[in-house]
């Protein structure tokens, strides 16, 4: 089977890309460099109970793939789950036709049955793999994608992979209807009116929404803290924790109690070294911590639900040391997850100074009724960002809702370049975090020409409006 883009596509891309080639993606369909990716259902015990669910398993049949330092990103992609689909390399920076995405024009989903070829260069990181075709991220179509450094492979550290999810026994369409149909008054399966934050606005009080969605469980590596995975660590215990928050509607604080750790990375960038023991992370971001356990300890790595009292999580335990049974309920409710981290990150290797072309986005909506955009406007009925190829730009967000919005940009990485005003020379991303009433500009280089979806990943944010593309001009 071979890719090919069809004419409507080809026509709508080209027009987009004025004289720029759009070429197929390199595929080697019969070669043995080709590594194997499976879209799957399977089962899983959730709570005592059965569960249908989606995965993506790599060659080894464990969820997703690790790749070597300097291994290019070349897998074939076989959907055998039953259903249509297709899946975007949440971190990866490849030409758009690769990006794993049917709404920008450039392929169709892939068919029950298909087999689809990619091939480019790997963007070095902890980042993840998940559907991009209707809510079925929902139900855990989703899988760590790691790809090594040769420091990596040098550091005397072992690597554990944890990927999050907020898990429903009810369909993702059930969730989403019961959203649109809520009202503050009368309450509906899926939403929860009672996680309420407060903040402070000039002389008044308003209220923040937290939690939109009541899930039945929160998992990590599909796993409760009724029977969590627990990693017995080598012998020096050193410990590089990658963290994926695969949640769709849920940001944890990931709390080490009194053990303290240091952030190494986030989103797959490399930043300075920031020490803590509690940690906030949005949808879709993920996080890289260096963590030391002493001979003897265990050390409960766990992810709270902001807002609440639910947890999940993993348990670092040194050989031999005895595992205690843990809650899934932590003693007190979590804050909301903020960005007090955001403030304090710096990246390593961040952009060079250059004067940006401005643009600016404004985030929008309401719980009721549940609809949320961007500058007013629903996807598809959206206004593109337009850039120019080799311009720097400086795109400044502005959350004038009262909800957090965690948002993607695809094909590219940018740098938090001003928080509320506030110059700083931050991290280096794909997903940043806007609470209510925040004002963040981000600076990338237009380096990689195309369509590229900007969107809210909480799911149903983003299923009800909040979408935009970025278009080269």
């Amino acid at each position: 089977m071979s890719f090919t883009l069809s004419r409507r596509a080809f026509l709508g891309s080209a027009a987009i890309l004025g004289t720029a080639a759009i070429f197929p993606p390199r595929l080697a369909f019969g070669s043995t460099h080709l590594r194997p990716l499976t879209i799957e259902k399977r089962v899983i015990e959730v709570l005592g109970k059965s569960a249908d669910v989606f995965g993506i398993s790599g060659p080894d049949g464990k969820p997703g793939l690790t790749l070597a330092a300097d291994e290019r990103f070349a897998v074939s992609l076989s959907n055998q789950s039953g259903e249509t689909s297709i899946v975007h390399w949440h971190g990866q920076t490849p030409t758009p036709e690769l990006d794993g995405v049917a709404l920008t024009g450039y392929v169709e989903p892939l068919s029950a049955g298909e087999v689809r070829g990619y091939d480019f260069a790997a963007r070095p990181g902890t980042h993840w793999m998940h559907s991009h075709q209707g809510m079925q991220e929902q139900r855990l179509m989703a899988a760590p994608l790691v790809v090594r450094t040769a420091e990596d492979e040098a550091a005397d550290m072992q690597e554990v992979t944890v990927l999050l999810h907020d898990f429903s026994f009810a369909s993702p369409e059930e969730i989403l209807a019961g959203l649109r149909t809520a009202q503050p008054d009368g309450m509906m399966p899926g939403m929860d009116m009672s996680s309420m934050g407060s903040m402070q606005m000039g002389t008044s009080m308003m209220s923040m929404d937290l939690n939109d969605v009541n899930y039945d469980a929160y998992l990590a590596n599909d796993r409760t803290l009724d029977d969590p995975e627990v990693v017995r660590t080598e012998r020096n215990g050193r410990v590089r924790l990658r963290l994926i928050n695969g949640a769709t509607a849920t940001a944890f604080w990931i709390d080490l109690g009194d053990t303290p750790a240091t952030v190494l990375a986030v989103d797959g960038n490399e930043v300075m070294p920031v020490a803590g023991t509690r940690f906030p992370l949005a949808q879709a971001q993920r996080m890289d911590l260096l963590i030391e356990v002493a001979p003897g300890a265990v050390v409960p790595v766990f992810a709270e639900r902001e807002g609440a009292r639910e947890r999940t999580g993993v348990i670092l335990a040194s050989p031999g040391a005895s595992v205690a049974k843990f809650s899934n309920l932590s003693d007190t409710e979590a804050p909301p997850v903020d960005i007090s981290l955001e403030t304090r990150l710096r990246a390593k290797s961040g952009l060079s100074p250059a004067k940006g072309t401005k643009a600016s986005v404004m985030l929008m909506g309401d719980m009721s009724p549940y609809s949320w955009n961007v500058d007013g406007n629903t996807w598809p009925n959206h206004r593109p960002i337009g850039v120019k190829l080799g311009d720097r730009v400086e795109l400044e967000l502005m959350n004038h809702s009262m909800m957090a919005h965690p948002m993607h940009l695809h094909g590219h990485h940018f740098q938090v370049t001003s928080i509320n005003g506030k110059a700083l020379a931050g991290a280096v991303r794909d997903t940043i975090l806007l609470p209510p009433m925040t004002r963040v500009t981000l600076a990338f280089d237009a380096d990689n020409p195309g369509r590229w979806l900007f969107h809210c990943h909480n799911l149903y944010h983003m299923a009800t409006g909040m979408m935009t593309e970025l278009i080269y001009t």
